[in-house]
């Protein structure tokens, strides 16, 4: 180990601590030593330490989603930047989704020489506030526990096979995106939950057609996954919406708390209805609850936390609710049409869902909800239950409340 190595070493542990003044003085022992040497003993170590994330679960979304809820945005900018510099070192398989969740984060390095004075230039930054930003990238990207391995990573014997985790883009899924699109632009509650609706019978059909066709493959679909982010405010609110559109489209979701994001598990049809409805919903729900809240405003009510949380979790259910009456009537419009390989062959995509979870998560907990304003749970249920997913069905008794 060089003497740089062991500056780095000591500004991380010192960063890691409590001690402020222990952490100047290894940073400025850090400035003083020689700039071109630190610069590249920082750059070896932050590129293998991020490197070594992709073996132990993480993905370059996550680690960008990580970055932003723990670090300033400085330094999330700077973990953008690694993971190309990153990407440029690897040999091997590099599988198709990672590069394209590398070129979302829009990273930049230009190259290693002069790249700490470069990156410092870039941000309007002296040298020691580039330091900084370095060493708390380090600190956070070391600290990181492994999490589940949803995708082979890049350089892995699977690597450049078929990611079980998405599904191909479709004429179909264009027109759900379409609907989605319609139902968040819209000012009318009644039509957007038609359109969402009509979306997700669109996205029921196309996941039986898919699991028939599976069914008779040589290589059949394994359950995969992807990570919905579930950032402040109202993650748990998120959490549950990711759950409940989950749960209409025959997947799984785990919500892991402190790293603000839900895992879902299914197979790719599946995944893909869940990932563009509960991004889009995520907004149809704010829209209404704003909304709820400008209509409510000359009666003098106040408006808190414990009310928007409420109103989110409420709406959450019950669109949770319109949803499954949504994908319940498909299922039975298909075992009508007289297809006797139907249950079965849900049933075992399903018992394969559940066997996922339970080899990736085997210690997962549940928590029951708690209401605590009723005012904004009365609204959150009024906002989603505006206008029927099916109109002209009676609606049902939500769980939990």
């Amino acid at each position: 180990m060089t003497d740089a190595d062991d500056l780095i070493s000591e500004a991380v542990a010192a960063a890691r601590g409590t001690d402020v003044r222990l952490a100047e003085r290894s940073l400025d022992r850090l400035v003083v030593g020689a700039p071109d040497v630190v610069a590249a003993a920082l750059r070896a170590r932050l590129v293998r330490r991020v490197g070594g994330l992709w073996s132990r679960g993480w993905q370059p979304l996550d680690l960008a989603r990580i970055a932003a809820r723990r670090l300033d945005p400085r330094a999330a900018r700077l973990v953008a930047d690694l993971a190309v510099a990153q990407r440029a070192e690897l040999a091997g398989a590099v599988p198709a989704w990672f590069d394209e969740q590398v070129a979302a984060l829009d990273g930049r390095w230009d190259g290693d020489a002069g790249w700490l004075e470069r990156w410092a230039g870039r941000q309007g930054v002296d040298r020691i506030s580039a330091l900084r930003d370095a060493v708390d990238v380090l600190v956070l990207v070391e600290s990181l526990p492994p999490i589940a391995v949803l995708r082979p990573p890049p350089g892995g014997p699977a690597a450049a096979g078929r990611d079980a985790s998405r599904s191909s883009g479709s004429p179909m899924l264009d027109r759900v995106r379409a609907l989605l699109a319609k139902a968040e632009s819209t000012t009318f509650p009644a039509e957007a939950e038609a359109l969402t609706g009509k979306a997700q019978e669109l996205m029921a059909r196309h996941s039986i057609d898919a699991a028939l066709l599976d069914a008779t493959a040589e290589r059949p679909d394994r359950p995969g996954g992807v990570r919905l982010g579930t950032e402040a405010p109202y993650p748990g609110a998120k959490a549950l919406l990711v759950q409940e559109v989950a749960a209409a489209n025959r997947c799984e979701s785990v919500w892991s708390d402190d790293l603000g994001f839900a895992t879902v598990l299914g197979f790719p049809t599946d995944l893909a209805a869940v990932e563009l409805l509960y991004t889009s919903l995520l907004v149809q729900a704010t829209a209404a609850m704003l909304r709820g809240r400008a209509e409510r405003r000359p009666t003098g009510s106040r408006r808190t936390k414990a009310y928007d949380e409420s109103f989110l979790n409420a709406f959450a259910l019950r669109i949770g609710e319109r949803l499954r009456e949504s994908a319940d009537a498909v299922d039975r419009a298909v075992a009508e049409e007289g297809d006797d390989r139907l249950l079965p062959v849900l049933a075992a995509r399903s018992d394969a869902v559940k066997e996922r979870m339970d080899s990736l998560f085997p210690g997962v907990t549940r928590a029951r909800l708690t209401v605590r304003d009723a005012e904004g749970w009365s609204s959150g249920t009024s906002a989603a239950d505006r206008a029927s997913l099916r109109p002209g069905r009676p609606a049902r008794q939500v769980r939990g409340r």
